[in-house]
């Protein structure tokens, strides 16, 4: 392996493991914040500013890692048939959906009964590389798989204007399609999937990842490859701009003038997520392009931790969730909770050993967020040896 492609792997690995770790502290505030489960961060009413950047600054996490799961996908495709490459994604895309269903949805809860089951990120990365895996199979052109992943990333906001029309109720297959903001639908008795991410705008994300593969190729030189990035990213960011001022496509939710300039700025800049708005695409997805150009060639300790964690990443999101849940039940019973207070049914709340109402001040979030990275880290950095030093076993690839 070139230095070259060193660098460009190891940027790649620098920015996901950036996401990782900022991932954390949402998921550190949904357990630990003491407004987490009564109150929006993004309601401009009664948040504060710290609080809504807090939560927006993790909405880049979820479309850098499905962007570069894309782009890791070509990079494989450059040492594997196409035949191997898509039995391989469509294996791991099952292993990912069983994985969200049977040990992510656990970590989540903590209920070993399987009441809620989530379909959140790792299903959605999972049922894409399936798709994506299919498409592989049969060889389709990369400009056939680009153009799919525009439409599906730039169109899927005409399906909000039905949304609109009055009497407009969504099912089951509306929601898993478009928009599922944490609906529950009753699977079997007793049991419920939560529909959280509608798959098919990330299905779109990934093919352009994929497409984007062809940027981080060992005969594209790095100055070129930056050019490319940072116009990629400056463009988003100027489209996103414009389309948005313009209160015309793009999100669901127009944005208005508040009470002072800076509730403007953040309602300017409060897009949808579920579903991923194609705004909500371009300013997560826009400076993400800008920080692979900047980041690239940079070596010093940081940008080490940030690689173990991007290198594991899998590893980490698994891991991260049931530590943090670990300590959040640890917090539950120091406030004089029981068992019986977890399985109280008056409480209609979903995650075990979290009281809605309770928890902690936003810097003492931030001080257990910190606290979880300290341990993740060398747990990460433990496994991600053993990878390198157990190449040999195949079931490590999909992990």
């Amino acid at each position: 392996m070139t230095n070259s492609t060193t660098n460009r792997i190891d940027s790649i690995d620098m920015v996901r493991g950036l996401a990782m770790a900022i991932m954390a502290l949402d998921h550190v505030r949904d357990y630990f914040h003491v407004a987490a489960n009564t109150d929006d961060p993004l309601n401009l009413q009664t948040t504060t500013v710290v609080l809504f950047f807090t939560r927006w600054v993790t909405h880049f996490c979820a479309p850098i890692f499905v962007f570069l799961s894309g782009t890791s996908i070509y990079l494989q495709s450059q040492r594997k048939t196409s035949a191997e490459l898509a039995t391989f994604l469509i294996k791991r895309g099952f292993w990912l959906i069983f994985a969200e269903w049977f040990i992510v949805s656990l970590a989540w809860t903590f209920n070993p009964a399987y009441a809620l089951i989530p379909f959140q990120v790792i299903w959605a990365i999972g049922i894409s590389m399936v798709i994506l895996g299919i498409v592989v199979w049969f060889k389709f052109p990369l400009r056939f798989i680009f153009i799919i992943g525009l439409i599906l990333v730039a169109g899927h906001n005409l399906l909000d204007i039905p949304e609109t029309t009055p009497g407009f109720s969504a099912g089951f297959w509306w929601d898993l399609f478009h928009h599922g903001y944490f609906m529950p639908y009753e699977i079997l008795d007793g049991h419920s999937a939560l529909l959280v991410y509608a798959f098919p705008v990330w299905l779109g994300v990934m093919m352009l990842g994929y497409c984007a593969g062809v940027w981080f190729k060992a005969e594209v030189s790095r100055p070129q490859r930056r050019t490319w990035l940072l116009r990629a990213g400056l463009g988003a960011i100027v489209f996103f701009a414009i389309l948005r001022y313009s209160n015309v496509y793009g999100d669901p939710v127009d944005w208005s003038v508040q009470r002072d300039g800076m509730k403007t700025l953040l309602s300017f800049l409060n897009v949808d997520k579920y579903p991923a708005s194609l705004l909500y695409l371009c300013i997560t997805l826009g400076p993400s392009f800008i920080l692979l150009a900047i980041m690239e060639g940079l070596q010093n300790k940081f940008t080490g931790i940030l690689t173990t964690f991007g290198r594991t990443a899998f590893f980490y999101y698994i891991v991260h969730l049931y530590l943090i849940h670990f300590l959040s039940m640890l917090t539950f019973f120091y406030r004089g909770h029981t068992y019986a207070d977890a399985y109280n049914e008056n409480n209609h709340f979903p995650f075990l050993y979290v009281v809605p109402g309770e928890g902690y001040s936003l810097p003492a979030v931030y001080l257990i967020w910190a606290f979880v990275l300290i341990i993740m880290y060398p747990l990460c950095w433990k496994y991600d040896q053993y990878k390198v030093n157990n190449r040999e076993k195949w079931w490590l690839s999909y992990l």
